[in-house]
């Protein structure tokens, strides 16, 4: 039997749409449709439950006076603000316990990881003890541990001073403070900018050095940027610098920034628990660096800090920067555990607002949105980051 070699195939239905291809579209389509019924019947039986108990919906309420108050805030607020300033409020007072609490996480976990690898065997005992007992014990113990001990401090009149103008008591942290108005934000602003245009300045440097081989001090350069034009702003804005000192009255301390225990006691829980998570991945990250760079740099008689600082962390960059971000992601989350010592941050005031108006998923939806924007910003940034630090293959 012969086969004609020139019969042209078979035409298939829907052009190169093949059997598999329409199997996988219509298993695809099923079962967003079946998400898309669950979500339709979960937002109907809401709508109706909520009409049968007759509460409103909508977003309107946070136009109305709250009248809550909020001890502790980074931005100005009286209880006659409307909800929607609350909100805010709440949103300034996790993003300055996120913030501040990142930073100071990496700063000491990147110390407690390199302590790890120390020769110093004591040293190295000591940070494995740290890493080990912080990361076992749940944090709202070690939260309520730490609030629990800022309450036990001495009262105002008895507080501790460790240095001049600063004070420990059952009142929290109080220090010294430059009132910040806006005369000083010219100056600031004016230091920032001279930072960004040193940061590109020294980039072009190391792109000429890179070239001719020839170093370049970049020290002359931070002087002229970062303290020339905020001294001149100052000086001809006449921008007064006073230290406004702590004093105690009565039975508090009035002037100076104060630190509350509620704030205090959740910056201390989040930032030793997560550097103890910190300084594993800075340890795993050093010992990801092969060994050969350690022999090269010894063989240069390189000093141990300028090998770490210069040679083996940017290398490690590539392994830390990723799990990092989790740890970020972690932090910023756990703050809403401040509800549980008082500290009225986003969650703890939304709280309030449900308990008040009854607007529960509007609440959530709020907490929920704000959490999701700060989250996927971070995740942004390391994801940048990590981009622009990684290895490029030539």
């Amino acid at each position: 039997m012969t086969t004609d070699a020139r019969r042209p195939p078979p035409r298939r239905l829907f052009g190169a749409w093949g059997r598999r291809e329409l199997q996988g579209l219509f298993w695809q389509v099923l079962v967003v449709g079946i998400a898309l019924a669950v979500i339709g019947f979960l937002w109907s039986n809401t709508v109706t439950n909520l009409s049968a108990r007759r509460i409103t919906t909508g977003f309107a309420f946070l136009g109305r006076e709250a009248g809550m108050p909020i001890a502790d805030s980074l931005l100005a607020y009286n209880p006659r603000d409307t909800y929607l300033w609350a909100f805010v409020v709440g949103v300034g007072n996790t993003l300055r316990v996120a913030v501040i609490g990142i930073v100071l996480a990496t700063v000491l976990g990147t110390l407690i990881g390199i302590s790890r690898l120390s020769a110093n065997w004591l040293l190295s005992r000591l940070a494995a003890v740290y890493v080990e007992t912080l990361r076992d014990i749940p944090l709202l113990l070690q939260l309520l541990f730490w609030y629990v001990l800022m309450q036990a401090l001495p009262a105002a009149r008895a507080a501790w001073r460790p240095i001049e103008g600063v004070f420990l008591s059952n009142r929290g942290l109080i220090l010294p403070a430059i009132p910040i108005g806006p005369l000083q934000l010219w100056v600031l602003g004016a230091a920032v900018l001279g930072a960004a245009v040193f940061y590109l300045v020294r980039r072009r440097l190391i792109a000429q050095q890179m070239r001719d081989g020839k170093p370049r001090p970049a020290w002359p350069v931070a002087l002229g940027l970062i303290i020339v034009p905020p001294a001149a702003v100052s000086l001809v804005l006449g921008v007064p610098w006073t230290i406004e000192w702590p004093q105690l009255r009565g039975f508090n301390f009035v002037g100076g920034l104060t630190l509350a225990p509620e704030y205090f006691a959740l910056l201390i829980a989040l930032v030793t628990y997560t550097s103890a998570f910190i300084a594993e991945i800075v340890r795993s990250g050093i010992q990801s660096v092969p060994r050969g760079q350690w022999d090269a740099a010894n063989a240069l008689g390189l000093r141990r800090s300028f090998m770490l600082r210069q040679i083996i962390l940017p290398q490690a960059l590539r392994v830390i920067v990723p799990p990092m971000t989790s740890q970020y992601l972690n932090l910023t989350k756990n703050s809403s555990l401040a509800v549980a010592i008082g500290y009225q941050d986003l969650v703890s005031i939304a709280n309030t607002t449900l308990n008040q108006t009854g607007q529960a998923i509007e609440a959530i939806a709020l907490i929920m949105a704000v959490f999701l924007t700060i989250s996927l910003s971070i995740s942004f940034f390391m994801n940048w980051y990590n981009a622009r630090i990684a290895l490029v293959e030539r």
